[in-house]
């Protein structure tokens, strides 16, 4: 009998919720991934906490879909309670969501093709 690992990823953590403030509905995710398009998570993100016990844990919110448009990065742990207007009064339309140290290069080459490195979910 072949004995498998399964490794599971418990950081960063990232929580969403569909109202400001941390209310409504919300769905937690795990792992390093990339949500496309936040309007179809609980029909829209309003509000967020990234958590992570990595120094190097990276949050990407960026103003369009597929990871385009303009962007913010955040480094270590983060509650957002407003995600309105948040980028030079944009909303935010996609996320990244990563222990990994990304750069600045590497999230304007994401930008740029819309892919993930590998190793990341998307959504």
């Amino acid at each position: 009998m072949d004995n498998k690992a399964y490794v599971s990823q418990t950081y960063p953590r990232l929580t969403v919720y569909n109202e400001e403030n941390f209310r409504g509905s919300r769905r937690v995710f795990r792992g390093n991934l990339g949500i496309r398009n936040t309007d179809n998570i609980l029909d829209g993100i309003e509000s967020l906490r990234f958590f992570s016990t990595s120094s190097n844990a990276t949050l990407v919110l960026f103003t369009g879909t597929r990871f385009r448009g303009n962007f913010r990065v955040f480094r270590g742990n983060r509650s957002i309670a407003d995600l309105d207007d948040l980028i030079r009064g944009n909303d935010v339309e996609s996320i990244i969501s990563t222990n990994q140290r990304l750069t600045l290069q590497q999230i304007r080459n994401i930008r740029s093709t819309g892919r993930l490195p590998s190793g990341y979910r998307i959504i």
